[in-house]
């Protein structure tokens, strides 16, 4: 292998490498291992004949999608004895990404929580064929199954996902209205302007994995959840600093308390009221949200 050859493979991975990392975050949920996936795929690029790929970009996706369906089979066996609900890791994303519908939807703790529920395979495909547009040749490759039997895994997938995906879309502005709205509502403390942003079937899953104080079980309703936040965010006592950032591709509050990232706060709109709340206190899920991450379609 020329030293020219091993350049320009180096410059098609990294022309790629935000968008392995975004193809693996979505299926697995955890930046942490989207980044393993990454650089598993770097491995095996590196090894592979690079002169007989014809499709750099689809031979790369398909190294990282086997590399994740391996890591997400693992993964789910890991979730079942978490303690608590199990979110996603937040990601710190661009504010741009929010403008981009599509792309801050498939990043969402929404989606990524709607996504748990279909299989190894149909989330592989779902992600695949609705987020980044592959042909279904390309999917049967990448997953080890015909292009038939493809297209009728992504017609159960996307039938599932229909069923349980918010059932409105949120603009950035809206979000960005609805996220401060909340943030003064929790820093006066005031229960009834609490109660005048969420649904009344709200739900709030706080995910501590064990490590931090929090709820092993969510909580429902809108009178539940308001009192939950009374007592649970400290930013209601004044000990916290609260910023609205994004995460995920959508409006998120973060919550610093003496200087350290306590909560990250997210929420999920539906019908201009808050239908769910997201929050993050498992410092192992914490670090992304230091630092910008770069996602793509």
């Amino acid at each position: 292998m020329t030293e020219r050859s091993v350049d320009d493979g180096t410059e098609a991975f990294l022309a790629h490498r935000s968008l392995l990392f975004t193809v693996a975050y979505e299926m697995l949920g955890s930046a942490a291992d989207a980044e393993d996936v990454v650089q598993e795929t770097w491995l095996r690029w590196s090894a592979a004949d690079r002169g007989a790929v014809l499709n750099q970009r689809a031979y790369l996706v398909r190294i990282a999608t086997r590399q994740a369906l391996g890591r997400l089979r693992v993964l789910g066996r890991r979730r079942e004895s978490y303690v608590g609900p199990w979110l996603p890791e937040p990601l710190l994303t661009a504010p741009d990404v929010a403008e981009d519908v599509e792309l801050a939807d498939s990043v969402s703790m929404a989606m990524l929580l709607v996504l748990e529920t279909l299989t190894p395979v149909e989330r592989a495909v779902f992600v695949l064929r609705e987020v980044f547009v592959l042909e279904y040749g390309e999917i049967a490759e990448a997953v080890g199954r015909s292009a038939t039997t493809v297209r009728q895994i992504a017609h159960r997938a996307r039938a599932h996902v229909a069923e349980r995906r918010p059932r409105s879309v949120v603009t950035a502005a809206e979000g960005r209205s609805a996220i401060e709205a909340f943030r003064r509502a929790l820093e006066t403390g005031d229960l009834q302007d609490l109660l005048d942003l969420l649904a009344p079937d709200v739900v709030l899953l706080g995910d501590s994995g064990g490590v931090r104080p929090g709820e092993v079980e969510p909580i429902v309703g809108a009178d539940r959840v308001a009192r939950a936040l009374a007592v649970g965010l400290p930013l209601l006592r004044g000990r916290a600093q609260a910023r609205v950032v994004q995460v995920n591709g959508g409006p998120a509050l973060l919550l610093r308390l003496d200087g350290v990232i306590d909560d990250v706060v997210s929420v999920r709109i539906d019908d201009g009221l808050i239908s769910a709340l997201y929050v993050v206190r498992n410092p192992e899920k914490l670090s992304r949200v230091e630092r910008e991450t770069v996602v793509v379609r």
